[in-house]
This record gives C-alpha cells, structure tokens and sequence, in this order.
C-alpha cells in the first residue's frame, strides 16, 4: 500500500464521519436555535431546558437514521477490508 492509497482511505474516512455524523449534528444545531428562540421570546432562561429536547431529538433522529448510519459504516469497512486483503 503506497502513500496515495493511504491518502485515499483517509479521504473517505473523513467523508464516511461527515455523512454519518452531520446529520445528527444538523439535528442538534436546528434543535439548539428553536429552543434558544423560545426562550428568547419567552424569557424563560431555564437552563436544563435545552437539554432535555436536544437529548430526545438526536435519540429520534437516531432510530430513523440508524438504518443509513449502519449501510455507510457497513460499506466503508468492506472497501478497507478489501484493500487489505489485497495487499501482497
């Protein structure tokens, strides 16, 4: 395996965490700000308001992703295992 190939594992790996990943970052980030937007119009400056919602929003977001989630991973590590495999 040369350094290019190395490269191009790397590459994907870090696609692979953003595709699994960033959904459920984006999920975290919109349920941040409407929460925040409440409070703001609100004036209810609770604290342990923003986590309970953000907790039971990235656990829906979770279950319903979990099934992209565990293909990608799934894929990725059948590539790598393949690239292994064929080094002589």
């Amino acid at each position: 395996m040369n350094g290019a190939e190395v490269l191009d594992v790397g590459r994907d790996a870090v696609f692979v965490l953003l595709r699994v990943s960033g959904p459920l970052m984006l999920i975290a980030l919109l349920t941040g700000v409407v929460i925040a937007l409440i409070q703001a119009v609100t004036q209810i400056q609770e604290m342990t308001l923003t986590f309970v919602p953000k907790i039971l929003a990235l656990f829906a977001a979770l279950l319903a992703l979990l099934p992209f989630m565990s293909v990608t991973l799934a894929t990725f590590m059948e590539r790598v295992a393949d690239q292994i495999s064929a080094i002589p």
